[in-house]
């Protein structure tokens, strides 16, 4: 059990974000350029906005510091695939979904670092493990930057055998996420059992605030209703996987699951659950 997490938790993060880039065509990053504001305000909600929003949830609910750091983790996450998703069944702008995920997951090279290790020295201070920024960077960069890629470089030298893989790299991603989700319960289960209610309403409310932020913070900047249910999602909906692999690198656990994994293990649940009334009330208002 302990080599299939050990392995399988970067192999599944990679999957994921070379699924992620595999779907992306080299002039989706021209877009930031045609879209300024739309891409401006999606960028800022994830990357001042929603960590922002996370240490204020901390201070409402009481949570053990490993849990409140792994809050803060996820918080640095993108959106990942699942955004994308969520994006097309709400009939909203799935390219600006996308280009939001793709730059924001390279961008995480330069600030997941920097913020993770603030997140981990505030919360655990002198129990705080040896931390290192330029080996949080690298082990991003492998398991994240290089898989995207990687990806849209297939994407754009190898196009045919790009479309013909990837719906099996989209599926192979969605499995070894759920067998991550399960292992980090099954590795913390006396945790989880602990603070499932606290953490699971410090979760709830932090997945509620963001979309709704993003939704106004959209609406605000005077972007169509498309782009506003795309802002609001991308704000919202965070990459679990991404956050259990950090919390990994983050705390040195060579077996099994770090207790800074747990918070994104049970996002990577209850997200679903937040999301499907909004994504609901986006189709029955229609795309324009």
């Amino acid at each position: 059990m302990d080599n299939l997490i050990t392995l399988g938790l970067p192999l599944a993060l990679a999957v994921i974000m070379l699924s992620l880039g595999v779907g992306l065509e080299p002039g989706d990053f021209a877009r930031v350029l045609r879209r300024r504001r739309a891409f401006g305000l999606g960028a800022l909600a994830q990357v001042v906005g929603l960590p922002l929003v996370a240490f204020t949830v901390l201070s409402l609910f009481p949570l053990p510091p490993e849990l409140a750091v792994g809050i803060m983790l996820l918080s640095l996450c993108p959106g990942g695939v699942t955004s994308n998703m969520l994006s097309k069944l709400s009939h909203g702008d799935v390219a600006l979904s996308v280009t939001l995920t793709a730059v924001v997951s390279l961008l995480s090279l330069v600030t997941v670092p920097i913020l993770a290790a603030w997140a981990v020295r505030h919360f655990l201070g002198e129990a705080a493990p040896e931390i290192s920024v330029a080996g949080i960077a690298l082990a991003v960069f492998l398991i994240t930057t290089l898989p995207v890629l990687a990806g849209v470089t297939l994407r754009h030298r190898a196009r045919a055998l790009a479309l013909r893989i990837e719906p099996g790299l989209s599926r192979a991603a969605t499995v070894l996420f759920v067998l991550v989700v399960l292992g980090a319960l099954a590795a913390n289960w006396s945790v989880f059992v602990e603070n499932v209610t606290v953490m699971g309403e410090a979760l709830i409310v932090l997945n509620l605030v963001l979309i709704c932020a993003g939704l106004a913070l959209a609406h605000a900047g005077g972007l169509s209703w498309r782009e506003m249910k795309t802002i609001s999602i991308e704000t919202g909906i965070q990459n679990a996987a991404m956050g259990i692999t950090l919390a990994g690198v983050i705390s040195g656990v060579s077996e099994g699951f770090s207790p800074m994994a747990l918070p994104s293990a049970v996002y990577g649940i209850t997200m679903y659950a937040v999301a499907a009334p909004f994504v609901a009330w986006f189709r029955h208002r229609g795309r324009d």
